[in-house]
């Protein structure tokens, strides 16, 4: 059986080659390179601890982007989000286990889009939603329209080490915070068979340069479980030197109730020694991946495709490892909303500089559309970030917006949280300031430790960015002012689902 899917994969490859279309072999490709519930725990990001060394190169080589954000703190809004070119309010995504076919059925996704103008688009792994790690080795929640190649494989992580791993919610994995060091090397496990059958497309694809390519690798570190070989990984962050956050009283005492709605009771049974051990693993799980990121960047390398290729490198949304005294994602501060993003475009951007003005993943799409010359759909929202990579002192928008939902059940109704984000400012409404505000001076507070809301020397700056804020999320909605259909539990919530 093995045989005959390998020999059906490999004229699945064939025909595609064969198939050039109307592409023309002198645009650039793409490798889209995505890691699933990462934060900016890397050293190109001034992390002291982490070891990312391929990252950090890779940041050196193209613009890294200091303020990045997700739109929707959760895999899967956030994940249909950046491939639709779509705000949640307009794709209609705002949970798991859904997928945008659902609700715009005809609408043309970031990748589908290359396709259709004759480049190979393949995935490897994750890029739309997957149940991590019930959904390792399938399709998950794809859509089969964006892609010509889709490689599925499944490592130890997920056919054998599942007896071992440590959880805090017994039977669960994907939602609870759960870790194990492997004894098994890298490649052994799904990343690690990942960056393989990368190095093995770009193989094909260097073969037939005349068409052009769009890879997407979609890793799944460092999300729950933190499992990662423990040698060399777990090595390099000593127990005892992981941080624990303190004073989450103190900093909790000035939040509403909605700030602090993603606290999940299992994180009631953490110890400062369970927390070292949970950050170890995340740490272990970063470096892991960071090591496969390495070995797909040197394949392109060594296969001669660099100079013609655009690399990305980004995260679904961010993670929370105790701040706040929160754990995962589904909040609207930094730690959960902020991603990494790393751009290299040659002959367009400036090798190892730096933006900071705000943007975020809804805006790859327009991006890429343009660096290579695609025609994208005119309904999208974001904007490019081109002139960003052409010049780091662009402006561009000047402001990112996530969002998220609270309540939906039958104690509390649904409602929204908005964040804004601004060079200097984030300023959240909860139910538009119904169930509270929040305003961080990123200048002098960038832990978002003291909530300015309530304080009346601010009264005329939360003014202006609720003016901002309403404007922005006004424009999230579809132009024509219909949204999309709404099924029963597409608008509900899910903060456990993994």
């Amino acid at each position: 059986m093995k045989h005959v899917l390998f020999l059906a994969t490999m004229t699945l490859l064939a025909v595609a080659f064969g198939q050039a279309g109307a592409a023309d072999a002198g645009r650039p490709n793409v490798l889209f390179l995505i890691s699933d519930d990462l934060n900016n725990m890397l050293g190109c990001y001034g992390d002291p601890l982490a070891r990312t060394p391929n990252l950090d190169r890779l940041a050196a080589r193209g613009v890294r982007f200091d303020r990045a954000y997700c739109q929707f703190p959760l895999c899967g809004p956030s994940r249909n989000s950046m491939l639709t070119g779509l705000y949640p309010n307009s794709n209609g995504i705002l949970r798991n286990a859904e997928i945008f076919r659902q609700t715009i059925p005809s609408h043309v996704s970031l990748p589908q889009a290359f396709r259709r103008e004759g480049y190979f688009a393949a995935r490897i792994g994750k890029l739309y939603h997957y149940n991590v790690p019930k959904s390792v080795g399938t399709n998950g929640h794809d859509d089969p329209g964006s892609w010509e190649l889709e490689l599925n494989p499944a490592g130890v992580d997920r056919l054998e080490e599942e007896p071992h791993i440590f959880t805090l919610t017994p039977g669960q994995f994907g939602g609870t915070l759960s870790w194990y060091a492997s004894p098994k090397s890298d490649p052994y496990h799904t990343d690690g068979l990942m960056a393989a059958d990368a190095e093995w497309v770009l193989q094909r694809c260097a073969r037939q340069p005349q068409r052009p390519f769009f890879l997407a690798v979609g890793f799944f570190r460092p999300h729950t479980p933190y499992v990662a070989p423990k040698d060399p990984y777990f090595g390099y962050y000593p127990e005892s030197q992981m941080r624990v956050v303190q004073g989450v009283a103190e900093d909790q005492a000035d939040l509403p109730a909605a700030a602090l709605g993603s606290y999940k009771r299992e994180q009631d049974k953490l110890t400062d020694d369970l927390r070292r051990q949970c950050l170890q693993a995340y740490y272990a799980s970063i470096s892991f991946m960071d090591a496969q990121v390495g070995r797909v960047v040197d394949a392109l390398d060594r296969l001669g495709l660099a100079d013609n290729t655009i690399i990305v490198f980004t995260s679904d949304h961010g993670y929370h490892t105790g701040e706040h005294g929160l754990w995962q994602k589904m909040s609207l501060f930094e730690q959960s909303a902020r991603v990494p993003l790393l751009i290299v475009a040659p002959g367009v951007a400036k090798q190892g500089t730096v933006a900071e003005t705000p943007v975020g993943l809804i805006d790859l799409y327009p991006t890429l559309s343009e660096l290579c010359g695609v025609s994208p759909p005119e309904d999208l929202q974001g904007q490019s970030l081109v002139p960003m990579l052409q010049d780091v002192s662009a402006t561009g928008r000047g402001w990112a917006l996530s969002q998220v939902t609270r309540g939906g059940n039958a104690r509390v109704p649904q409602f929204f949280g908005y964040s804004l984000r601004t060079p200097r400012w984030r300023y959240t409404e909860w139910d538009e300031g119904q169930q509270g505000r929040e305003l961080y001076d990123h200048r002098s507070d960038p832990g978002e430790l003291t909530n300015l809301a309530g304080d009346p020397a601010h009264a005329q700056t939360i003014e202006e960015l609720a003016s901002q804020l309403h404007a922005a999320v006004q424009a999230t909605f579809p132009a024509s002012g219909e949204t999309p259909p709404l099924r029963e539990g597409v608008w509900a919530p899910n903060l456990t689902e993994p």
